[in-house]
C-alpha cells in the first residue's frame, strides 16, 4: 500500500495571532510561576506566593478541592523535581508539562507556517476531555487522600 502524503494546510493569520497570544499568556504564567515562587512543602499555597488569597475550599470543608496543589505541583515541575510534582497533584504537574508542550508545537508550527489547528482537528476531542475529566477527578482523590 503506498503511504498517501499529507498536505501541510497553511496557517492563516488569525491563527497566528492566536497562538502567539497563547504562548504569550502560557509563558507569563509558566515564568510567573517558576522565578516568583518556591514550591510549598504543605502541596498546597504557592499560588498565595503570587498575591492571590489562600483556597477557601479546605478551610470550609476540610478537605482540598480539585485544583489544590495545581501551582505547587507546576513550581515543583519547573523546579525540575518532576517526581515530586506528580506526589503534589497529578493533574497539576500534567497540565504544566501539557502547557509547555502546547508552546513547543505552536511555535514550530507557527516556524513551518502550517496549521496547527487543522492537525488538532483530527483528534477525538470527546475522549481527550473525558480523559482529562477522570486524570483530575483522580488527580482530587490522592490529594485528598495524602491530605495532611
Amino acid at each position: 500500500m503506498v503511504k498517501k502524503e499529507r498536505i501541510p494546510r497553511p496557517m492563516p493569520i488569525g491563527e497566528k495571532i492566536a497562538w502567539i497570544l497563547l504562548d504569550a499568556v502560557i509563558l507569563y504564567y509558566l515564568l510567573r510561576v517558576g522565578f516568583l515562587t518556591h514550591p510549598d512543602a504543605r502541596g498546597v499555597g504557592t499560588h498565595e506566593q503570587l498575591g492571590m488569597p489562600p483556597c477557601s475550599w479546605p478551610i470550609l470543608y476540610d478537605m482540598p478541592c480539585p485544583t489544590c496543589g495545581v501551582t505547587t505541583a507546576t513550581s515543583y515541575l519547573l523546579h525540575l523535581h518532576p517526581v515530586r510534582a506528580f506526589l503534589t497533584q497529578p493533574f497539576g504537574m500534567l497540565l504544566a508539562l501539557s502547557s509547555i508542550l502546547t508552546v513547543i508545537a505552536s511555535l514550530g508550527h507557527l516556524i513551518r507556517g502550517e496549521s496547527l489547528l487543522f492537525r488538532l482537528s483530527k483528534w477525538n476531542w470527546g475522549w481527550i476531555l473525558l480523559a482529562w475529566t477522570l486524570l483530575l477527578l483522580l488527580s482530587w482523590w490522592w490529594k485528598v487522600e495524602t491530605w495532611h
